[in-house]
């Protein structure tokens, strides 16, 4: 699944249950280049590498995480561009 919504100005959506690292992060990254300074992505994930990984890489690149929180099995992290 990977269902992209912008619920607010300020805040997007990806839903990334289902996708593997490193794609997930790819796919992250992408949308993170697309958005404003200061808009938060919200992604939810199930693979527990892309839970260790993205939030590394994210830092790596510049971006802050914001919220990493497990939620019912899969896991909310939210990245400030």
């Amino acid at each position: 699944m990977n269902e992209v919504a912008a619920d607010s100005a300020d805040t997007v959506r990806l839903d990334l249950r289902g996708v593997k690292c490193p794609l997930n992060w790819a796919r992250a990254k992408v949308r993170l280049e697309q958005m404003q300074r200061h808009q938060v992505l919200e992604l939810m994930l199930d693979d527990p590498r892309g839970v260790r990984d993205i939030p590394r890489a994210a830092e790596a690149e510049g971006y802050a995480v914001i919220e990493c929180a497990e939620i019912g099995g899969a896991w909310r992290m939210r990245i400030e561009r």
